[in-house]
């Protein structure tokens, strides 16, 4: 490979060959890019949803367990 690009302008290696590989692979990086962040989205979703859950079921035994010392 370092043969072939050995004898090419700086041009070729350094601008063309990103361009074409970005214009056949574009719609792949796209969809592996979309794919990360919704997975990420869905992740931080989650944790939050966990998070208020356990809030809540704490909020509630503490109120619970305070009538019942009455």
């Amino acid at each position: 490979m370092q043969e072939i690009f050995a004898g090419m302008p700086w041009w070729i290696k350094w601008v063309a060959v990103p361009v074409i590989a970005l214009v056949v692979f574009g719609g792949l990086i796209a969809s592996v890019v979309g794919f990360v962040i919704g997975l990420l989205f869905k992740l931080l979703v989650f944790v939050a949803l966990v998070g208020g859950l356990i809030y809540v079921g704490r909020k509630f035994m503490s109120n619970s367990s305070s009538r019942s010392d009455w």
